[in-house]
């Protein structure tokens, strides 16, 4: 097993980010051929307090042996989400993983799908009860987890950044799980806003070499697609719409773009009402998904995402062709609705349904 850290500190916008060494645990096979395959299907899911069955001290009361989780209640439950995933045609390719414990889920998971699943990834915070993860069976080249501080607050959770090689073709998946709305949506949009900036950064400067490259920003972002107008346009969110009234009142530039991403619904996606630097992501949430993937007080919430950049939309390498909410049996009830986990009853997959996104090989 191998721990990669990263260290990195910069000013941005007259604050200090403090990108820290989030650990990011791997099981990896050695670098080799992969599957020149088309299409491949990606997966994101917060599965929702995924413990596994040993006590390490930051466990969340209800999976404290203690309080009667067990190794047993663990495989039943790992048992449970792999016949899920496993009934999807096709497999997923890649699974994203947000609220799992440790990289031995990861691993559980992968031997209970019998597949060849060879490199897998998980990154926390230290001392965190939770982190996020990656199953993959394409090679992960590269990986690296960013940790950000902001005013002396830390992210829950670190991004993590993960380079992929399909084929002959190589793409980037930030997969992440930012800051909750837990402590009030406005008065904890300054965090999420930190991690969007981060990612900002690291887009630019892949592109500074690598402008082909391919981004996906993936996973539980805590934050609409349509934010910004359900909160009645009174603050600017980390996720922002290509339309004019938000382009004027973020008084962008392109080197104003700092802490927000811009989602567009166009093919390839770019700006029509921001400044032509700006960086725009495709959100499938815009104009060919419905409902959402998590329910709460009685509304529907698309805070699950994947966000596209312009590049799976070339006709060349590899291309974007849709994305799915995983609403149908047993993800969800007959009505689409999510079935939420409970510790005691052990019924239920997660209060989040995944979704997923087809890409397939252009000429």
């Amino acid at each position: 097993m191998k721990k990669l850290c990263l260290a990195d500190i910069c000013w941005q916008g007259g604050l200090l980010l403090l990108v820290l060494a989030g650990c990011v645990f791997s099981e990896t096979k050695p670098e080799g051929t992969s599957r020149d395959t088309s299409p491949l299907t990606l997966m994101t899911w917060n599965v929702h307090n995924l413990f596994d069955g040993q006590d390490n001290g930051f466990e969340y009361n209800e999976f404290l042996n203690s309080a009667g989780w067990s190794t047993e209640k663990y495989l039943g439950r790992i048992n449970v989400i792999s016949n899920a995933i496993g009934r999807l045609e096709p497999l997923p390719d890649i699974i994203m993983f947000q609220e799992i414990e440790s990289l031995t889920i990861i691993k559980d998971i992968a031997l209970s799908l019998s597949h060849d699943y060879e490199w897998s990834h998980f990154a926390n915070n230290p001392g965190a009860a939770l982190g996020l993860g990656i199953l993959s069976r394409f090679p992960i080249m590269e990986a690296s987890a960013h940790s950000i501080t902001i005013d002396r607050e830390t992210t829950p959770r670190p991004v993590l950044e993960t380079r992929i090689r399909a084929g002959d073709e190589e793409f980037v998946i930030f997969i992440c799980h930012w800051k909750s709305k837990l402590g009030g949506e406005d008065a904890t949009e300054d965090v999420r806003k930190a991690s969007a900036r981060v990612i900002l950064r690291r887009i630019r400067e892949l592109w500074e070499n690598e402008p082909d490259l391919g981004i996906i920003v993936a996973g539980d972002l805590n934050e609409n697609h349509d934010g910004f107008y359900r909160r009645n346009t009174s603050i600017i969110c980390s996720l922002l719409p290509d339309d004019p009234y938000s382009a004027l009142i973020t008084g962008s530039t392109g080197t104003g773009q700092k802490d927000f991403f811009v989602l567009g619904k166009n093919k390839p996606p770019a700006p029509v009402y921001f400044p032509q630097e700006t960086i725009v992501l495709f959100s499938p949430w815009i104009s060919e998904l419905e409902n959402g993937s998590y329910y709460f007080r009685n509304n529907w919430e698309t805070i699950d995402h994947f966000l596209i950049s312009k590049q799976f939309f070339t006709n060349t390498g590899w291309n974007y062709e849709k994305t799915e909410v995983v609403n149908f049996p047993p993800f969800a009830t007959s009505e689409g609705m999510p079935i939420p986990y409970n510790a005691r009853t052990g019924w239920g997959l997660s209060d989040h349904l995944p979704l997923l996104l087809t890409i397939r090989l252009g000429n």
